[in-house]
């Protein structure tokens, strides 16, 4: 990491310990501050890991109000995004898990049927914003139809940046393990998107 990203990163993390301090004293201006900071954050790693936009806000408000409930018990022993990402983690995989007990389906994104709407000409070479939007979407389903372990270590790592030693915090795992999981997602989502890679 280059000393100036190293800098942006201290400072917020001081600004972030500062808020928690305020809000464990009911500061709820402190709080607002604190939620604009990182909610995209959190709805945008809980709409990858759940596949389903429309579930992150409620998953996120839960989130944000564990930290407000804990904020007096709050302890900067690892930066305050990896306090986070960690009650992310386990709301996330918690409603993961309520979900395969429910056997619910996730709905398609996408028609993988290769079947074409009526007037689309099969042979005609579609422009550059179509082939990057589906793309997108293969990659997000890719990414959702990892085990729940490989797909948050590649959302934190690939979409907010944080280093294998957050990763190994939030997932409470070693670096090494955080290293091999990444692999194996890596592998895997090769394997997935190998037809858009060959191309």
């Amino acid at each position: 990491m280059n000393p100036t990203a190293k800098n942006q990163r201290d400072d917020d993390g001081a600004q972030d310990f500062a808020l928690m301090k305020r809000i464990a004293c009911g500061d709820e201006s402190a709080f607002r501050a604190l939620l604009e900071r990182h909610q995209d954050s959190v709805v945008g790693t809980v709409a990858k890991m759940l596949g389903n936009p429309s579930d992150a806000e409620d998953i996120a408000q839960q989130v944000f109000l564990r930290v407000w409930q804990h904020a007096k018990s709050y302890r900067p022993d690892a930066k305050f995004t990896t306090y986070l990402f960690t009650i992310t983690r386990n709301l996330v995989f918690n409603e993961t898990r309520r979900r395969s007990r429910k056997k619910e389906i996730p709905l398609d994104t996408g028609d993988s049927s290769g079947n074409h709407e009526p007037g689309d000409d099969p042979h005609r070479q579609p422009d550059a914003s179509l082939l990057e939007a589906e793309l997108r979407i293969a990659v997000d389903q890719a990414i959702t139809s990892l085990p729940e372990t490989q797909r948050l270590a590649v959302i934190l790592r690939r979409y907010e940046n944080l280093s294998y030693e957050e990763i190994a915090v939030v997932l409470d795992l070693s670096v090494s393990a955080v290293k091999s999981q990444l692999f194996r997602a890596r592998s895997s989502l090769r394997e997935a998107l190998a037809g858009y890679l060959n191309d």
